[in-house]
């Protein structure tokens, strides 16, 4: 029987790109809960439980998080700087794939040279990108 994942993570400014990403992860029925964030900051917060995710309340860890490139104020790049400093336990097993529509070679070469960065994905998100990542790092949940 197919397990579903807890939590996905997305990590990205535009809310109509989000909307139909969170939809799309619903429709496919692979997550038990989907928390969508808007800047790298607040996906700070959401990892660490602190700032608006501080209320004392329980938050899921997400196994999946799809990072965007091109956000205002911290993007990418920096959450990552940020991210890899966190404490194990914090990201522990959580798979990151960048989900952007930079066409950049330097920004997919610098994703692969990255170990917290297991895929690179160009947007849109579609239900075959889905079903590659989690049949790659979630089998038990293809």
């Amino acid at each position: 029987m197919k397990q579903k994942l807890m939590c996905i993570l997305f990590i990205d400014d535009d809310e109509p790109t989000n909307f139909l990403n969170k939809l799309l992860v619903e429709e496919m029925n692979c997550a038990h809960h989907v928390e969508v964030v808007s800047s790298g900051t607040e996906a700070l917060e959401y990892l660490t439980g602190t700032g608006s995710f501080g209320n004392g309340k329980e938050h899921p860890r997400p196994d999946l998080i799809f990072l965007d490139i091109n956000m205002p104020g911290m993007d990418g790049w920096e959450f990552l700087q940020h991210y890899e400093k966190l404490p194990s336990h914090q990201k522990a097993n959580i798979v990151m794939v960048m989900l952007t529509t930079s066409l950049n070679p330097d920004d997919e070469k610098a994703a692969q040279e990255n170990i917290e960065i297991a895929g690179f994905e160009n947007k849109p998100l579609q239900p075959e990108m889905i079903q590659k990542i989690l049949s790659r790092y979630f089998p038990e949940n293809a």
